[in-house]
C-alpha cells in the first residue's frame, strides 16, 4: 500500500479486472505457441517424474537403512557369541588335554581361519577393475554430443607402388 492508501484507507489506484481469462487457450494458436506449450508441459512432466522417482528412492533407502541396522545389530550379537563358542571348544579339549594345550589349539585354529578368510578377501579385492562399462558409455556419449564427433577421421590410403594412383 502507498502512503495515500494508509491515510484514508481507500486505495489511490484501481487495479483492473481482466475481462477475459488470461490462461484460456487462444482460439487459433500458432505453431510457435503450440511448441511453447508442448515444451512447457514436457518440462513439467519430466520434473514431476524426477520428483516421484526421488520420493520413491528416498522411501526405499530409509527402509533399507532400517533393515541394515537390524542386520548390523544381529552381526554384533553373533560376533560376541563367538567368544563363548571358542571357550566351549577350549573347555571341551580340556577334558582330554591340559588347559594350556587346549587354549593353544583353539588360538591356532582361530589364526588359521583368520588367515584363510583374509586370503579369500584379498583374491576378491584384487579382481576389482572399476566401472568399465560406465566409462565406455560415457566416452560414447561424449562422442555423440560433440558436433561432428560421430564421424571418424578418414585414414590416409596406403601408398601404392604406382605414384599415379592407378
Amino acid at each position: 500500500m502507498s502512503d495515500g492508501d494508509r491515510k484514508s484507507g481507500v486505495p489511490t489506484t484501481v487495479t483492473s479486472i481482466p475481462l477475459v481469462d488470461p490462461h484460456a487457450p487462444k482460439p487459433d494458436p500458432s505453431v510457435g505457441d503450440l511448441v511453447k506449450d508442448a515444451t512447457a508441459q514436457m518440462s513439467t512432466l519430466v520434473r514431476a517424474e524426477v520428483e516421484l522417482a526421488r520420493a520413491e528412492i528416498t522411501r526405499d533407502v530409509k527402509k533399507g537403512l532400517t533393515g541394515s541396522v537390524y542386520f548390523v545389530l544381529a552381526l554384533v550379537v553373533l560376533f560376541y557369541s563367538t567368544f563363548f563358542f571358542f571357550f566351549f571348544v577350549a573347555d571341551l579339549l580340556d577334558l582330554w588335554l591340559q588347559k594350556w594345550a587346549a587354549d593353544l589349539i583353539v588360538f591356532g585354529l582361530m589364526l588359521l581361519v583368520t588367515g584363510l578368510l583374509a586370503f579369500l578377501g584379498y583374491r576378491k579385492v584384487r579382481k576389482i577393475r572399476g566401472p568399465q562399462k560406465t566409462i565406455a558409455s560415457v566416452k560414447e556419449a561424449r562422442v555423440a554430443l560433440v558436433p561432428g564427433g560421430d564421424k571418424t577421421p578418414a585414414k590416409p590410403a596406403a601408398p601404392t607402388a604406382d605414384p599415379s594412383g592407378w
